[in-house]
């Protein structure tokens, strides 16, 4: 068998495979580059021979032509470096190959939240392939990112889902890395802050605590025409909870014989388990929306139910709250109002994070759960009870009597907060 000496394309590979005299092909303008044939002449290898060693890079058609000239004067470079080191690169020839190996990885990733799924699928698929599909791995650098994918990206689009589609990238590189895949990470020591030196705000809240009077109003009116709409917010409201582990929410999940909501960890954005307790005030609502729910002719075991049987879905939570919002604010806001009532209560900031359910290191999860349940408590009863003196009394229906302790624990709060602040200013003086 002989070797071609031709000017490598895939179309020209393509041609020689016709020929089985021909085993090899080089090209004069790419010194030691080889392509060999396999006994299926459809696939063949790229060699480098240096010193009459053949290392083989790749195969084909896995790595083609333009991607395997593409990364041959890293090969080379390596060897420069290291006369012993390996030829072999990633079967990837162009970033496209691997964003989509790694789109496939995250969605069958059963430790992923769906919609972390489908909002990482969806900025790979509508930015980074159309940008970056075609870019070599070797072309990777900080001009290259700089003209295809983030300035154009900022010019469109928030800073902060800018972020988001870089984050993507690093990771995806860094996995493929970790694995193996390919021999070098071509986004090592690119950072966010390399192509913009903006600081990414947080968005401010849209509700504040003068506004929870008119909130529960319109709430108390939702609360008769649409039960599920108000119980969702009021839920939020009362707890600090994401939408997403709020609709999903199961009868089975809570008990009032207990005093306890449990949100299994697959249903929470931080993979953590989380309870609640369940105050006077909660109970009683959760009663009255349960028979009201009897009433209706449901018994099933979802808390939101949807039509077809199952929990209510992410695209009819978003409409309940586009319902009720009206575009003035979101199902965030809410949560970001009882943190901050929180706060503003002198509920301790530990046991706060704790209630929302932010991430918190294995120590800090485990002094929280033999610790504080009773400070997660106190909160919640200090929380319902300033809720109750701006009109939630109306939509629970507790009597003066049934909800004292929670005024009184609101008064006893009232008078410390009082009590410091005079004793400041008594220092200050």
């Amino acid at each position: 068998m002989s070797c071609a000496v031709v000017t490598l394309t895939d179309a020209e590979i393509r041609r020689q495979s016709l020929s089985d005299a021909v085993r090899d092909i080089r090209d004069p303008r790419h010194q030691g580059l080889y392509f060999r044939f396999n006994t299926n002449r459809e696939r063949g290898s790229w060699y480098l021979v240096v010193s009459k060693k053949w290392n083989k890079i790749a195969g084909y058609p896995e790595l083609n032509t333009k991607s395997v000239l593409a990364v041959l004067p890293e090969v080379r470079q390596r060897f420069s470096a290291d006369g012993a080191a390996s030829a072999t690169v990633s079967k990837w020839g162009t970033t496209g190959q691997l964003l989509a190996w790694y789109s496939d990885r995250m969605g069958r990733d059963r430790n992923l939240s769906s919609k972390r799924k489908n909002t990482s699928k969806s900025a790979i698929a509508c930015h980074l392939i159309p940008r970056l599909g075609d870019m070599p791995l070797a072309d990777i650098r900080h001009a290259t990112l700089d003209s295809q994918l983030m300035w154009p990206l900022q010019e469109t689009l928030s800073l902060e889902y800018v972020r988001l589609v870089f984050g993507l990238l690093v990771v995806a590189c860094r996995q493929a890395m970790a694995l193996n895949l390919i021999a070098s990470n071509p986004m090592d020591g690119i950072k966010f802050s390399d192509f913009s030196k903006t600081k990414i705000k947080a968005k401010p809240a849209r509700l504040r605590g003068v506004q929870l009077e008119s909130l529960l109003t319109t709430l108390t009116s939702v609360m008769r025409l649409a039960p599920a709409d108000a119980m969702l917010a009021l839920m939020m409201l009362c707890h600090g909870t994401r939408v997403g582990e709020t609709r999903m929410a199961r009868w089975s999940h809570i008990s009032l014989a207990e005093r306890v909501w449990f949100i299994p960890a697959e249903h929470t954005k931080t993979r953590v388990e989380h309870s609640l307790p369940l105050t006077d005030q909660a109970c009683a609502l959760l009663t009255q929306y349960r028979d009201n729910q009897t009433a209706q002719g449901y018994d099933g075991q979802y808390v939101f139910p949807a039509r077809n049987g199952k929990a209510m879905s992410e695209g009819q939570g978003c409409a309940v709250f586009s319902r009720l919002g009206q575009g003035e604010w979101t199902s965030h806001d809410l949560r970001k109002l009882a943190r901050t009532g929180w706060a503003d209560l002198g509920v301790d900031f530990l046991i706060g994070e704790m209630l929302v359910n932010h991430a918190m290191g294995h120590n800090v999860q485990a002094y929280i759960h033999t610790q504080i349940e009773q400070g997660k408590r106190e909160a919640l009863e200090k929380w319902h009870a300033h809720l109750d003196s701006k009109g939630f009394t109306v939509i629970h229906g507790l009597t003066e009597g049934e909800s004292g302790n929670s005024k009184k624990l609101l008064q006893a709060t009232e008078n410390m907060a009082l009590s410091a602040l005079q004793e400041s200013t008594i220092g200050e003086v």
